[in-house]
């Protein structure tokens, strides 16, 4: 059986997603950083960065969650959420490195002040220029909204599974969208699909938690 490794308040939230889109069945080993049970001597055998998440699959044993999720949808979503046609597939890969490589340094900078800082200790000035800097690439999102539904065309694909799991965070530190409504109208549709749900309505409390522990 697939197991995935990784708490519901890490980036196996996008994977544990995933799983729930292809109807697959897995195993989800959680871990808790703070009790760094990630690196414990079992874990590090299996992943030795001692990182999450970590995949495996029969003999595939992989790392990092975007390119877990192509992975996913190679081997076990032809046909939907990984398109039949060659420029679609390439879409779906262009769209997930552009989400990690462009998007996410952005994002995951902004979310760090709001997660592990007081408001009144936030570097605003960061924030703003990480908001600009933003801009452009939701203008680019805006683009190929304008000529499809979704990133790759017409359909729900990988493409915006990866891409909407690196939005979150600029959803979860209070980014406006207006000036995006493409974007936005996007973002809403895709994050709310009910597999994600699912997995979200589990991570609520957990993530809750682990708020007041930070900021607390």
């Amino acid at each position: 059986m697939i197991k995935i490794y990784g708490s519901f308040v890490s980036r196996a939230t996008r994977n544990l997603w995933m799983l729930e889109e292809l109807g697959l069945e897995y195993e989800h080993v959680s871990l808790d950083w703070a009790k760094q049970e990630n690196r414990s001597a079992a874990y590090l055998k299996i992943n030795p960065a001692g990182k999450v998440p970590t995949l495996e699959d029969g003999d595939a044993t992989l790392s990092e969650s975007l390119g877990i999720n192509l992975y996913l949808v190679q081997k076990y979503g032809q046909g939907g959420l990984w398109p039949d046609d060659d420029a679609g597939r390439a879409l779906c890969v262009q769209w997930s490195f552009w989400a990690a490589a462009e998007l996410e340094p952005l994002a995951y900078g902004r979310i760090r002040e709001f997660l592990f800082k007081k408001e009144p200790d936030r570097d605003q000035a960061l924030i703003a220029n990480m908001a600009e800097r933003t801009g452009p690439l939701l203008d680019l999102m805006t683009l190929a909204l304008d000529e499809h539904a979704y990133l790759s065309g017409e359909t729900f694909t990988v493409a915006d599974l990866n891409a909407a799991c690196v939005m979150e965070y600029l959803d979860r530190s209070d980014f406006d969208l207006s000036g995006w409504p493409k974007v936005a109208a996007w973002y809403t549709n895709t994050y709310g699909r009910p597999a994600n749900q699912k997995i979200q309505d589990q991570r609520a409390p957990i993530a809750a938690d682990m708020m007041k522990r930070l900021q607390g």
